[in-house]
């Protein structure tokens, strides 16, 4: 008698996977049947009538449960089932080796590949370094000159400071009213004498502070 079975059914009551079942199907171990679109697993099921026969004819059934005693374990439906339990579990392992080894060579070309590219970026910021400092030192050259020439053409009246007496003496540090009257009756002398380091302007006598008048306050 058949009885249909869905293949996760089918796995369940044997106790293996639904990719073992779906294996076993493909390599037309079970018998399948197509109802209404959907798949079914054909499992023969024994009839009501052995137990009858079993009744009427002990020494057949006995002679039968020895045969099956000296019938080898590979020949039975469930030595065939588990052999081919064993052998859907090895191709899976197969398989999943096979993922494995294929994901180890992706991960290495990953890495060889940001590898690559890391050391890329490395060299495109050593020559960008390069150049912005050749640039610059470029740079440095263009305008040194510039600087040279206006310095040249500078007047160098105005690299003079010139100041009055009163802040020449404090700058002097010359505090007492005595040094005072003398200093500046030396700097007027001086500046009669003809002395560039002194001039007057608009009447008042000035005194160019980036000059030494060591000579003249001693």
């Amino acid at each position: 008698m058949e009885k249909l079975m869905k293949p996760a059914e089918y796995a369940q009551e044997i106790g293996i996977s639904r990719q073992a079942v779906y294996a076993k199907i493909k390599r037309g171990i079970l018998t399948t049947k197509s109802v209404e679109g959907k798949l079914y697993i054909v499992v023969d099921t024994p009839s009501k009538e052995q137990p009858a026969k079993a009744t009427t004819e002990p020494k057949v059934q006995e002679k039968s449960v020895l045969a099956s005693k000296a019938t080898p374990l590979v020949s039975s439906p469930e030595a065939k089932d588990y052999k081919a339990l064993l052998q859907a579990k090895d191709e899976t392992i197969a398989v999943l080796k096979g993922t494995v080894k294929d994901l180890k060579k992706s991960n290495k070309q990953i890495s060889s590949t940001l590898r690559g590219e890391i050391n890329l970026l490395k060299d495109a910021f050593h020559e960008m370094r390069k150049l912005y400092a050749n640039q610059l030192e470029h740079k440095r050259s263009n305008t040194e000159p510039i600087e040279v020439v206006f310095e040249e053409a500078e007047n160098k009246e105005s690299s003079k400071q010139w100041v009055g007496i009163k802040k020449f003496l404090k700058q002097q540090h010359i505090t007492t009213e005595k040094e005072k009257e003398h200093t500046t009756k030396v700097l007027k002398k001086a500046y009669k004498s003809g002395d560039e380091r002194l001039k007057k302007v608009d009447g008042k006598l000035k005194v160019n502070t980036t000059e030494n008048f060591r000579d003249l306050l001693r």
